[in-house]
């Protein structure tokens, strides 16, 4: 059985707090698995953990290439990764705060600068490095840019902060390493070219803000605004229709609940908008960081549903929709060794 692992970064938006929840919702059998919005990885490794993508193709994509660079430099050089962080941990217990704006601003930004090009950036072991360290002592594990593309977060008041973990590192680069897994650097829309009838797809957008005040997403450009909403939407619309097993995550906001309860075509598709609590850890006010409603949509029969949604208004309860359609043993086993579609710039089809 694999290791415990955690996610390596603190991410926006991470789903460690909300698996219980998700958990209900993972298909008994699947094709490919396949995420979208990568981010911390955190419903992945508990998959990868639980050994239920043994003998499954993954397909892991993120539009962040920091994101996937770290990543990428982590399953290959764990080691090399794990000695540069010690030698900016011993700097941060010597200098403290200050040691961290001398490494994000005459380190990080100097060197992810110098290896940009076409859209990527080539990471080193030092890169990633840095890009962790920033991650783990920076302000709420925050991700963010100014408008000239440099990383702008501030320090985070941390007194003990955990900077060198060998072992997570290992555990991250195993599962990343483990055969058909493959780390893609793009948009979700890809998401749809790859996947079949019968896989199995996690989505976990940027969340659609609750007020004017609380959007969180433009931490990475571009911004994941009403219109990338409205086409996940339709993606999810889609895949589902295709036969897909789909699984999202968003906020309550009234735009999501348009898109998804109040929205015909999604609901003949079978998506079900159920809301589960979650604890909010991003808010500028420390007062409202507590629980909060989130939406799960779903198409996939969980396990007991209605106690997800019993204490939630009727409107929100599980809706019964068509059947999935899920592969036989054979497709199950031809996964191991299929190969997704590459980037080709072409869209996925549109519905409606």
């Amino acid at each position: 059985m694999p290791a415990s692992v955690k996610p390596l970064l603190k991410w926006v938006g991470g789903k460690r707090q909300l698996l219980p929840a998700l958990r209900r919702f993972y298909p008994p059998e699947f094709g490919a698995y396949v995420e979208p919005f990568f981010g911390s990885g955190a419903v992945f490794f508990d998959l990868w953990e639980r050994e239920q993508l043994a003998g499954h193709r993954v397909l892991l994509i993120d539009s962040n290439p920091d994101l996937i660079g770290c990543y990428e430099t982590v399953r290959d050089r764990p080691d090399a990764v794990a000695s540069a962080l010690e030698e900016l941990a011993e700097g941060y217990a010597r200098e403290g705060r200050a040691h961290y704006y001398v490494v994000r601003d005459a380190m990080f930004n100097p060197l992810r600068a110098e290896r940009r090009t076409k859209g990527r950036i080539a990471y080193t072991p030092d890169l990633a490095a840095m890009l962790i360290y920033l991650n783990r002592t920076g302000f709420n594990g925050l991700f963010r840019v100014n408008a000239s593309g440099a990383f702008n977060v501030p320090v985070g008041r941390y007194d003990r902060p955990r900077i060198v973990q060998r072992a997570r590192l290992e555990q991250v680069a195993q599962a990343l390493g483990a055969p058909g897994v493959e780390l893609r650097c793009g948009s979700f829309a890809e998401a749809s070219i790859a996947a079949q009838a019968g896989d199995f797809l996690y989505l976990d957008p940027p969340y659609a803000p609750l007020s004017e005040t609380s959007s969180f997403t433009a931490y990475t450009s571009p911004r994941f605004g009403a219109d990338e909403q409205l086409a996940l939407q339709q993606m999810l619309i889609e895949l589902a229709s295709r036969g897909c097993h789909v699984l999202l995550s968003n906020s309550t906001a009234p735009a999501i609940q348009k898109l998804y309860e109040g929205d015909a075509q999604a609901q003949s598709a079978g998506l079900r908008a159920l809301r589960v609590q979650a604890r909010r850890a991003v808010n500028s006010n420390a007062a409202r960081r507590g629980p909060v409603d989130e939406y799960v949509i779903t198409n996939i029969a969980g396990v007991d549903t209605e106690a997800v949604s019993s204490q939630r208004p009727p409107a929100i309860r599980a809706r019964a929709g068509p059947p999935l359609v899920v592969r036989d043993q054979a497709s199950d086993k031809s996964d191991s060794t299929r190969v997704f579609p590459a980037n080709t710039g072409r869209k996925p089809r549109e519905t409606g």
